[in-house]
């Protein structure tokens, strides 16, 4: 047996946004379900280097199909300054988990983008007004890309606000979109109005404010991935039907880490897990919601989810480099 290698053009090239969507929301019903193994995520702490290495295994059994795999991603600081590399490099082992041969070893970084948007195209899917048709972008960097791609795969959106401190990265994403989407640069409050919202920055200090926010916005919240980062007002939190996408890392490194260690958020003011949604078992958006907020943190049950995706469509296309990984040989 041989392992495929996949990089970063074959991971794109084979996770097409619905498939990786479709995945992701099995992977979430999976984990409501019980039908998951996801281990906290490891860390191993770098301060010379100014970075860390994160190690994060999983294993999914959904009604279809099941894997497994590990993503060990970093992040380093200094990378694009010192050392002319992205700050983010991940790569991905997924495993059969009937024999535990390793089938793949693929690009992480770019799955990890698109899970990530995919993972909030599930919750807008479940959260936002069915009629939503604007989109507001805070950041405009990589994950921006991402997340219109992704929520225009389950709202008919139309309207497109992009707002970044950086005018050259603004521009450069309303030129990408502007022979699909009527977009356009703007303020953060002009992004904040429309009916869905992804922020995607690292800011430490809330940039959001909930007067911002249209009556019936759904937000993703998809900043704060340390503890210490927030990216909205804790009115906001307050106010807004909260969703998470896991207990124990949203309350950790989570959009509403900061204010739940100061005891301003509490159990009683989260609705729920999105995983349980998607399983039927917690109810979505209802038709007397305003707000709607949901912490993404990202979770190693993603990656497996696209990794399934990237892996079976590249087998049957015959792509990617086969390669002899471990010794197979049991005599």
């Amino acid at each position: 047996m041989q392992t495929l290698l996949l990089g970063a053009d074959a991971v794109e090239d084979h996770a097409a946004m619905p498939a990786v969507i479709d995945a992701v929301a099995a992977a979430f019903a999976a984990d409501a379900r019980e039908n998951t193994i996801m281990p906290a995520k490891s860390y191993v702490d770098l301060p010379q280097y100014n970075g860390d290495f994160r190690s994060m295994p999983a294993y999914v059994n959904t009604e279809t199909w099941d894997a497994a795999a590990v993503k060990w991603v970093n992040v380093h600081l200094d990378n694009p300054r010192d050392h002319d590399l992205p700050t983010v490099l991940g790569t991905l082992i997924y495993s059969d988990p009937e024999t535990a041969f390793p089938l793949a070893v693929m690009d992480g970084t770019v799955l990890t983008r698109l899970r990530t948007g995919a993972a909030a195209a599930v919750a807008t899917d479940h959260l936002a007004v069915a009629d939503a048709d604007s989109l507001g972008l805070v950041g405009a960097g990589t994950q921006a890309y991402t997340q219109l791609e992704a929520i225009s795969s389950v709202r008919d959106i139309e309207t497109v606000v992009v707002a970044d401190r950086d005018s050259e990265k603004q521009q450069a994403f309303v030129d990408a979109f502007a022979d699909r989407f009527d977009v356009r640069a703007g303020t953060i409050e002009d992004a904040a109005g429309c009916d869905v919202l992804s922020t995607i920055t690292p800011v430490e200090s809330p940039i959001v404010k909930r007067e911002w926010l249209g009556e019936r916005t759904h937000v993703n919240a998809i900043g704060a991935d340390a503890a210490g980062k927030q990216e909205h007002d804790e009115r906001t939190l307050l106010d807004a039907k909260l969703v998470i996408d896991n207990y124990e890392q949203c309350t950790h490194s989570g959009e509403i880490n900061v204010p739940w260690g100061e005891g301003v958020l509490t159990d009683t003011d989260l609705h729920g897990e999105l995983g349980d949604i998607v399983a039927g078992t917690l109810s979505g958006r209802s038709d007397d919601d305003g707000i709607t907020l949901f912490d993404s943190t990202g979770l190693a049950i993603q990656d497996v989810a696209a990794a399934h995706v990237v892996y079976e469509n590249a087998s049957a296309d015959g792509d990617g480099t086969a390669f002899s990984l471990v010794d197979t040989d049991t005599t």
